[in-house]
């Protein structure tokens, strides 16, 4: 028969083993806490403060008044002004704009006849969100509170531009596969990788094997190198088979180089494998391991740009995502396999994966060292 002093005996031995598990008692009350602050800010479909850039050809005093009152409905953010489309184009296959605003010489008088568009938007159309919010900007009615001569006579106070175009680039269709594909790149590469390494460390302990590599003259830094090399390999033949199924099945195109892509990839799996082995090092068991890739994970999907355009998110969750892998690297795969971005144009993306790569395993290495002492 059960004894209720048994299972009370019970009870209070998970208790008290919770309590000495600092870990797990901090995922306890900060996961909850985390997972709202989180989802509260970083899920939002009202976007606003789109990285624009603007050519006004026509530079008028109607044209800057349209310029101005665009600024003001907070959709935009216009950040620089460039001289002609060809640089709008550019700036849209770096990454650095998600929106063209293309103001014709002719605008003014565009405005009066209204027979041709007299504003031409030039968007980012790989994230079919940010096409939607420039669809919407469309209809706006945009005043201007002048009264100008015209070719066609006086225009009333008031009066609104005439037609904004819309031009999509890089997935016209809208298909969400185009965008999601190779975000999903970023996603599978960081749950895997950091996961595989997290626990490699401690399954060496929990085995026993940790004492003999202490014996061997097998240097800290040689161990972890030795750690993560497999590790990138797995990680590239991953990549291959998710474009390879994203091309088959999906018909996601790889416009840009595939040598500046593995290259990308190669770096940003570094990254996560240097993190995987600093959470090695720090924790005591595998499952307090994969806690902590978890932990690791939601953030890395929610506040990389994966599932909502990053310049939509409020400033404190645009800092924090940018201290993550997953956001640069998903700037990568997104430039280079729908924009046909050189690897060249995105290298600060490369840079900061590389440094938090030689940075966490530098950390790794010393944590490692100063544990066998």
């Amino acid at each position: 028969m059960m004894s209720l002093t048994r299972l009370m005996a019970i009870v209070r031995k998970e208790v008290l083993q919770l309590r000495r598990d600092r870990l797990t008692f901090g995922m306890i009350v900060g996961l909850p806490i985390i997972q709202v602050l989180l989802f509260g800010y970083a899920i939002n479909t009202d976007v606003r403060n789109l990285k624009t850039a603007v050519a006004n050809q026509a530079n008028t005093h109607l044209s800057r008044q349209f310029v101005a009152e665009l600024g003001q409905t907070q959709v935009v953010d216009i950040i620089a002004t460039v001289a002609n489309a060809a640089q709008l184009k550019d700036l849209l296959r770096a990454g650095d704009i998600s929106i063209g605003v293309v103001i014709p010489h002719d605008f003014d008088r565009r405005v009066a006849d209204r027979s041709r568009a007299a504003v031409h938007l030039l968007v980012d159309g790989s994230d079919p969100m940010i096409l939607s919010v420039a669809t919407r900007l469309r209809g706006m009615p945009i005043a201007f509170d002048v009264a100008r001569s015209t070719t066609h006579g006086k225009m009333a106070a008031g009066a609104s531009a005439g037609p904004i175009e819309i031009r999509p680039y890089y997935n016209p269709e809208r298909r969400a596969p185009v965008n999601i594909v190779p975000g999903l790149m970023g996603i599978i590469l960081t749950m895997t990788m950091t996961l595989f390494t997290a626990v490699a460390i401690v399954r060496e302990r929990e085995r026993g094997n940790l004492e003999l590599l202490i014996n061997t003259p097998v240097s800290s830094a040689e161990l972890m190198i030795g750690k993560v090399v497999p590790y990138v390999v797995i990680g590239l033949v991953q990549l291959a088979l998710i474009a390879s199924v994203g091309r088959l099945l999906f018909d996601v195109p790889i416009r840009g180089s595939i040598v500046d892509l593995y290259l990308a990839a190669t770096a940003f799996i570094a990254a996560n494998l240097g993190l995987g082995l600093l959470i090695s090092t720090a924790v005591k068991t595998q499952f307090q391991a994969m806690q902590v890739t978890i932990f690791y994970l939601l953030p890395s999907i929610l506040l990389s740009g994966f599932m909502f355009p990053f310049d939509g998110m409020p400033r404190v969750a645009q800092y924090l995502g940018e201290l993550l892998p997953n956001t640069h690297f998903i700037r990568l795969t997104r430039g280079i396999m729908l924009r046909d971005a050189a690897l060249v144009e995105l290298y600060p993306e490369v840079v900061f994966l590389i440094g938090f790569a030689l940075i966490t395993m530098t950390a790794a290495a010393l944590r490692f060292s100063k544990r066998l002492d």
